[in-house]
């Protein structure tokens, strides 16, 4: 099956090259690259590649096996099956992402996507390396009969536009497509540190479901990058490993199931004693921090 992030990929780093020129040839205020941070942010692109692999076969096995027991098809040779499925491809990411900002078992995973302090094509290579859960939010997609093959190429497709929406090279767009589409403003809040930012604008291709479910929010204030906390690390395995090594701290000196189980299903930042349920980048990465 033809593999549309692999293909991306000579485009992607060409990308993020032709940015990284632009901006020693203007007068942005932000620094735009750093070396090291552009380094890290490669090496965890490269282990989210190599590691996804193996994964990708298990879930094109598991959404193979749901399709199969679904006496539903959409036929994809029908143009109006695509404007069924990008959208409703988009809303499993949306459920999807904010789970992993909303359990700080997914967070231990996903904050690796937040943790540079720089925004720029680079930064949207910054991926995960262990994120597995995300299979069960796409099953329902084969079980209303979309077939498997168009599921993977609906979600290749909507990482490809993702990539787009990591510059500061991109102001607004007109109105209208700021409304219905994800952009570069609405994503460069996603990634703010800033009170009023955080854990907003979730969605991929649409920003409707954040507009629709309360999460949206527009960009006024110049963005501060990265976490409350920030990691203080390039270190690939660092960057990858810190909040489960926190977390694996928290559940252990943990009384009890219903504590053990509280770390890891609440949000960043919960506590037996009562604390309020701090946003996950608020929370950083555990109590401990790093």
């Amino acid at each position: 099956m033809f593999d549309l992030i692999k293909a991306a990929i000579p485009f992607f780093i060409a990308l993020v090259a032709i940015e990284a020129i632009a901006y020693r040839f203007d007068d942005h205020d932000r620094p735009g690259y750093d070396a090291r941070d552009t380094a890290t942010s490669l090496a965890m692109g490269l282990g989210n590649v190599v590691i996804n692999l193996g994964w990708k076969l298990l879930m094109l096995a598991a959404l193979a096996a749901v399709y199969s027991v679904t006496p539903l098809r959409i036929p994809m040779s029908e143009w109006w099956a695509w404007l069924l499925l990008i959208p409703a491809e988009d809303l499993c990411f949306y459920l999807s992402h904010r789970a992993a900002h909303e359990v700080r078992v997914l967070w231990a995973s996903h904050v690796v996507h937040h943790s540079s302090e720089h925004f720029n094509l680079s930064t949207a290579l910054r991926q995960e390396w262990f994120h597995m859960y995300s299979l069960f939010f796409w099953l329902p997609l084969a079980a209303v009969g979309f077939p498997p093959w168009a599921i993977v190429l609906a979600q290749a497709i909507s990482l490809v536009y993702q990539f787009t929406l990591h510059t500061e090279k991109i102001d607004r767009y007109p109105r209208p497509i700021e409304f219905i589409f994800n952009t570069p403003s609405h994503h460069r809040v996603h990634h703010g540190a800033n009170a009023g930012y955080l854990d907003r604008n979730y969605g991929g291709i649409l920003i409707i479901w954040d507009r629709l479910f309360g999460s949206y929010r527009e960009e006024n204030d110049r963005v501060v990058y990265g976490l409350t906390k920030n990691v203080e690390s390039f270190n690939p395995l660092k960057v990858a490993s810190h909040e489960w090594a926190d977390l694996a701290a928290d559940v252990r000196s943990a009384s009890g199931l219903r504590t053990k189980l509280g770390y890891m299903l609440h949000k960043p930042g919960w506590s037996p004693q009562g604390s309020d349920e701090a946003s996950p980048q608020q929370a950083a990465f555990g109590k401990n921090g790093v």
